[in-house]
């Protein structure tokens, strides 16, 4: 391992020293507070309405595609459902058709077939 590099980072018993104090920070803040709470530099009342109205149409296109996402979604799922019993459905019906045409071919190829064996008797 490289001792360079490793004595570059902090380990959890050292104590790093900051550069600017907590308490310039703290004044800081409390003049951008002050600065923001004066009446003079807060916005006038269309720029607020412009604002919230450029929020609710932000907030309407998000929920719109997620509700888009969701509803596509789920009608996905029920139709694949309802496809999948209405193909079960359908192939039950053939296979039923199937067998009684194959019963009713059959059938009359057996009585054709006795019909023809009685006539060479």
């Amino acid at each position: 391992m490289n001792t360079q590099l490793d004595a570059s980072i902090p380990v959890l018993t050292e104590i790093i020293e900051v550069a600017t104090p907590l308490t310039a920070l703290s004044s800081a803040a409390a003049s951008s507070s002050d600065a923001a709470a004066s009446p003079g530099l807060q916005p006038d009342s269309e720029q607020w309405l412009l604002l919230e109205q450029t929020l609710k149409e932000n907030v309407l296109k998000q929920i719109l595609a997620r509700v888009d996402f969701v509803l596509e979604h789920r009608v996905r799922d029920n139709l694949a459902d309802i496809l999948q019993t209405a193909v079960e459905g359908l192939a039950a019906e053939i296979r039923s058709g199937l067998k009684n045409s194959l019963e009713d071919i059959v059938t009359r190829a057996v009585n054709q077939e006795i019909t023809k064996a009685k006539i060479q008797k």
